[in-house]
């Protein structure tokens, strides 16, 4: 019998519910386990391999998304890293032009140098990408709502249009996470995420994972995970799990404060432009509507004075931490062209909108007028 996410996150990296078991998941240290005979384990052989603390978190994220199967990763990019490594030379991609600086990197010299070639498109505009298409696409790489302008693209409609072409739809669902959207149920293939952010949720892993209902895909990518190794610790696994925990309750007050700040920001003068899509006027505000459970912990406004003005707020911000990252239980402030953008080539940053006054916001779970109240004596002292 399937379970309502909130109770699957409760439960989340159990182990067994036998009798006599513990109720919070062990973590188990070992690199390595005992064998009946050479060549002959049973569950586990290996820690690179597999670990129970891993499969236990493992499980949770196939059973949170909707999907098949899952496979944890050392990082986000690693996870990306492995599902981009599903192209040969030759093959086509086609990805979202407003994208996280470091997915960005990881295409530009990591994979185009391998041969594979890429198209970057305003996904919001569905026929762009169609027109997009090749009969060398073999992936379309969807990242929803955005970073760091929060735009929302219909994972519905992308995928039929990666289907129809032979390609796999791949969703970058980090800003959203399994609470607030489950692209699998979308039609999308394969699910990426950095478990550093809100599947965490405490500022304490780097950790990522890909997960899929697609058995051959979800074959390579366990092959990926294993012959690379680039997987996280048994600690790593707990932390995440424990984090899980909390999933629902902690997306529902991020997605609350941020809201309200939106709403706020946009009545300082000295602000220009608020990207949220829970903001009525947001270009596709009634997407997300459909799409997302809410809006989520992510707000990004351009302060007017560009780059220095910008710089300037955040050097006298008192109770958001100026941090790279999100998705944590406190609030974080960052400059995108200086952070998490860097990157990005400035010319190709600045015609994808990330300009130098942007500010990205994750909300975390302090008292919103305390929030708001660092970022007025911010925004009214430069």
């Amino acid at each position: 019998m399937g379970h309502q996410i909130e109770t699957i996150s409760a439960h989340a990296g159990q182990v067994h519910h036998e009798a006599g078991q513990p109720v919070t998941p062990p973590i188990s240290l070992s690199t390595t386990f005992v064998q009946a005979a050479p060549g002959q384990h049973e569950d586990h052989a290996y820690s690179r391999i597999g670990n129970p603390g891993r499969d236990a978190l493992e499980r949770t994220l196939a059973e949170l998304e909707g999907g098949a199967n899952a496979a944890a990763f050392s990082s986000g990019c690693a996870a990306m890293h492995a599902v981009l490594q599903l192209l040969r030379p030759g093959d086509h991609l086609v990805a979202c032009a407003d994208i996280y600086g470091g997915t960005y990197r990881l295409i530009e010299q990591l994979v185009g140098p391998l041969g594979v070639q890429t198209a970057w498109v305003d996904m919001s505009d569905v026929r762009a990408v169609e027109q997009a298409m090749t009969d060398a696409t073999k992936m379309l790489w969807i990242e929803t709502p955005t970073n760091p302008l929060l735009r929302v693209f219909d994972i519905r409609a992308l995928s039929d249009i990666a289907h129809a072409h032979g390609a796999v739809a791949v969703v970058d669902n980090t800003f959203a996470s399994p609470y607030l959207q489950q692209p699998l149920r979308l039609q999308a293939d394969i699910v990426v995420h950095s478990l550093s952010k809100y599947l965490n949720g405490h500022s304490d892993v780097v950790a990522g994972a890909v997960i899929s209902n697609n058995d051959e895909v979800s074959e390579r990518i366990r092959f990926v995970q294993r012959a690379g190794g680039a997987v996280p610790s048994p600690f790593d696994c707990y932390l995440v799990a424990r984090g899980i925990k909390t999933l629902p309750l902690r997306m529902a007050r991020h997605s609350e404060n941020a809201m309200a700040l939106a709403h706020w920001l946009r009545t300082q003068p000295r602000v220009e432009t608020v990207h949220y899509p829970g903001l009525p006027d947001h270009s596709e505000h009634e997407l997300a509507s459909t799409q997302m459970r809410a809006f989520g912990g992510v707000v990004s406004f351009v302060v007017e004075g560009g780059l220095e003005a910008a710089s300037e707020v955040l050097r006298r911000v008192r109770l958001f931490s100026l941090a790279e990252s999100l998705g944590g239980v406190e609030s974080l402030i960052g400059q995108p062209a200086l952070m998490s953008h860097a990157s990005m080539p400035e010319h190709v940053r600045r015609a994808r909108g990330v300009r130098d006054g942007l500010i990205r916001a994750s909300v975390g779970l302090e008292a919103f007028n305390d929030l708001r109240d660092d970022l007025q004596q911010a925004l009214l002292t430069t």
